[in-house]
């Protein structure tokens, strides 16, 4: 099973409104050195988007995102979606993502939670919102007494930010939206989108 946390430094976080631009954004993406893309459930295109690129863009791993039910989690698992990812979990979404047999990354953002995922042998998620749950210093004081636990810190993470997650021997890949201003979507200038995707893959800490 492939872990997610060790594709790319960067995991694009897509939102997309028009499914016919799935495939050549997801092509700029991976153009760009990012092969896992998170296309989120949070449109009525989201589903045909996954599905595209996971016809048309092998290269590409296609993920799920915002996935708070088992219904996302089935009807993301039949549009071919290779991982998923969600904000938050209960203990129906977390039955449901296992029973899928696709990798995913449960949301967290305390420590409990922290714990109770690693009780049912679930030690990689998604640490949400990064920004606003406590960044880095968060993140740092957890991998002292937890450092089993593995995440891919995501919300309000920018291009200068995200190198001081990456230095966090927890974080295994980061999420984010800079390198799809929301003007570049517009004009579908997927030239500037893999040009900034290629800037977030080649970032170290």
């Amino acid at each position: 099973m492939l872990s997610v946390l060790d594709l790319a430094p960067v995991v694009p976080v897509v939102v997309v409104e028009d499914a016919a631009d799935a495939v050549p954004l997801a092509r700029a993406l991976v153009a760009g050195g990012l092969p896992a893309i998170e296309v989120t459930l949070r449109t009525p295109a989201a589903l045909d988007a996954i599905r595209a690129i996971a016809a048309e863009v092998p290269e590409a791993v296609v993920g799920a995102g915002t996935v708070v039910s088992a219904p996302n989690v089935s009807n993301a698992a039949a549009a071919g979606a290779r991982f998923l990812v969600s904000p938050g979990w209960t203990e129906r979404l977390l039955d449901a993502m296992r029973a899928s047999g696709l990798p995913f990354l449960p949301g967290v953002s305390t420590t409990s939670e922290v714990v109770a995922l690693l009780e049912r042998g679930v030690p990689e998620m998604k640490f949400f919102p990064a920004q606003a749950a406590g960044g880095v210093p968060y993140l740092k004081s957890l991998s002292g007494p937890l450092p089993q636990a593995r995440f891919c810190p995501t919300g309000g993470i920018s291009r200068a930010s995200a190198p001081a997650y990456l230095s966090l021997p927890n974080v295994g890949c980061v999420g984010g939206t800079w390198m799809l201003p929301a003007d570049a979507l517009a004009a579908r200038d997927w030239t500037r989108v893999e040009a900034l995707a290629r800037e977030a893959s080649a970032l170290k800490a």
